[in-house]
């Protein structure tokens, strides 16, 4: 495998990620193939609070957004991560993790307070994600929602998405 480097993301890049992520979510069973839009309509609301690119020497490979979200209670600095994605054919070699652990570093120096996604219980508790019954969300299974504790206290109550999310 090449080096990859992750970088913020950069004008220009807006088509090549719409791709990779259009790529990426394709032959998912649990995907509606909204994905790529929500990136374009978290970037054309000012939402797309940090976004990162994985390249290689030649092109870039994958992609991570995070975004405001909002909490019952009134908590704030919380923000969603996702979606992520890598060209399919090379997944499985870490770079969508490494876009991950990149991100909540950066997302950490950024004053977050913690991170939520909706994804797999197999994978992201890696990253320290889990469950957590106080913080619900509405838009999927429970057990698949997922919070990451960056600095303070829990807080409570429902999360909502950027309006992006639908």
């Amino acid at each position: 495998m090449t080096a990859i480097t992750i970088r913020p993301e950069a004008p220009g890049d807006e088509g090549t990620i719409h791709a990779i992520t259009e790529q990426a979510f394709r032959p998912m069973p649990f995907s509606n193939g909204s994905e790529p839009g929500i990136i374009d309509q978290l970037r054309e609301d000012g939402d797309l609070t940090l976004s990162l690119v994985a390249e290689d020497a030649a092109q870039i490979v994958g992609h991570i957004a995070f975004s405001p979200v909002t909490i019952a209670d009134g908590a704030t600095d919380w923000y969603g991560l996702g979606p992520v994605a890598v060209r399919p054919e090379l997944q499985r070699q870490d770079i969508g993790g490494r876009l991950i652990r990149r991100g909540i570093a950066d997302m950490r120096e950024l004053g977050a307070k913690g991170i939520v996604l909706l994804g797999s219980t197999d994978y992201y508790p890696r990253f320290g994600f889990k469950h957590e019954p106080q913080l619900t969300y509405a838009g999927g299974p429970a057990e698949f929602f997922q919070c990451l504790l960056l600095a303070g206290d829990l807080p409570k109550g429902e999360v909502k998405f950027s309006p992006a999310f639908g």
